[in-house]
């Protein structure tokens, strides 16, 4: 096991690059199952999720090729089975993308539940609903069964814009017979992704970017070679972090367009930046102070589908409000476990309520100080690295697998710019 050990109190400056998207590298690795021709990925991120994404691809008999760094070459001809294996399924929630491209092309699949973060409760049943509306024969007993002997296209309407539901039922409908309409589906830059592979591999999908996507069923899908977007769940963690330890920091590769809704959630902390191409440049020299609603009203930073301000961003807009001037309310609607970390922000010196299971009201600036953490979750891990770089001290972090699931090379990374930090092996 390993923990980090961080000193605070030093700002980061430098440059990076933006990773790829995680949440769009592993719906574009299950894809590769539907077709038996070679796919060629490019800007895969080097992250534990990934990983574990391509030993379950390995494991149902694909070939996998690391061509170069982020970049891999994947071959399904010779798949020998569709059951995933429960100790590489438990480890990350993505798993689940996997059910679609296997039902389509194999007829069946079978796993035990995925895993991943402890944010609370994670419903499958909007899968459930597609695929069943597709023709699927599902059975739930400790474990998930798909099966079908044909799959035929549907209007659809999914019960919540589940970014995985709206996934699998994609990939799904993409060797469907006849055509599928799926409204209320989700339309997030990762999504747009995955319909854009398919749509290179030969499928027909139009709609994409909306939230009612419409899908053509093909008799065969091809291979093709598909480069992933940047992670802008990964660029909004690197603005916070610099505008928390009052840093200056330029990130590379990023797509103007998907930072959009990102912006006035920001602005309302006194944060902002400057584009020109594809880097984002946040100075050092602005005022950290929060911009009150009219009538000098507590302003709201809440998460919902896109294009509105992304769930996984809450937490570390939580911690960074924590170094801001004023009070601002957190609101986190989707998971009802995922504002419990910030009781560790409140023993490192946070002035912050927490009303509920979702929301909490910060009110900055705070003086932290180092502590020993544990980190329950990708984003909450991250935001107690943002909160450890600024305090006062030096604090630990354990279970830092889970972090490491979602962000490449963190520690070298934040070496580079400048942050006082070690990974180090525990008992």
């Amino acid at each position: 096991m390993h923990e980090y050990v961080i000193e605070g109190g030093y700002p980061i400056q430098g440059t990076v690059t933006a990773s790829g998207n995680k949440n769009a590298a592993l719906p574009c690795i299950a894809a590769t199952l539907m077709t038996e021709e070679p796919v060629i990925l490019h800007n895969i991120p080097e992250i534990q999720d990934t990983n574990v994404m391509f030993e379950i691809l390995k494991s149902l008999g694909a070939k996998v090729e690391k061509l170069s760094k982020h970049n891999w070459k994947i071959q399904c001809d010779k798949i020998k089975t569709t059951e995933l294996p429960s100790d590489l399924t438990k480890k990350v929630r993505g798993s689940i993308v996997f059910a679609g491209p296997l039902l389509a092309s194999k007829g069946k699949c079978q796993m035990t539940p995925p895993g991943g973060d402890v944010i609370g409760r994670r419903r499958v049943d909007t899968h459930f609903l597609a695929l069943k509306a597709l023709g699927a024969n599902i059975h739930v007993n400790g474990r998930f069964e798909f099966s079908a002997t044909k799959l035929v296209g549907a209007d659809i309407f999914l019960d919540e814009a589940s970014v995985t539901a709206t996934e699998n039922a994609v990939m799904a409908a993409a060797l469907s017979e006849g055509e599928t309409i799926l409204q209320n589906c989700a339309s997030e830059p990762h999504v747009q992704d995955i319909c854009k592979m398919l749509v290179a591999m030969g499928a027909k999908i139009t709609g994409i970017g909306s939230n009612i996507l419409h899908i053509t069923g093909v008799k065969k899908l091809h291979g093709c070679e598909f480069t992933i977007g940047p992670d802008y769940i990964e660029i909004g963690s690197y603005i916070g972090m610099a505008a928390a330890t009052k840093g200056k920091i330029t990130i590379k590769g990023v797509r103007a367009e998907e930072m959009r809704p990102l912006k006035y959630s920001f602005a309302k902390l006194g944060i902002s930046w400057s584009i020109n191409g594809d880097e984002l440049t946040v100075p050092n020299t602005q005022e950290l102070k929060v911009n009150d609603d009219l009538g000098n009203a507590i302003p709201k930073i809440d998460d919902m589908p896109w294009p509105g301000f992304p769930a996984d961003l809450t937490s570390i807009m939580t911690v960074t409000a924590t170094q801001v001037s004023g009070t601002v309310l957190i609101f986190e609607k989707m998971f009802e476990s995922r504002m419990f970390f910030v009781d560790k922000l409140i023993s490192m010196g946070a002035k912050i309520t927490l009303c509920d299971p979702h929301r909490a009201v910060v009110c900055g600036p705070s003086m932290l100080h180092g502590d020993h953490l544990v980190s329950p979750d990708i984003r909450a891990g991250m935001a107690m690295v943002i909160a450890a770089m600024c305090a006062h001290g030096t604090s630990r972090i354990s279970n830092v697998y889970q972090i490491e699931r979602g962000y490449e090379d963190l520690v070298g990374q934040l070496k580079k710019l400048g942050a006082k930090i070690e990974k180090v092996e525990v008992e």
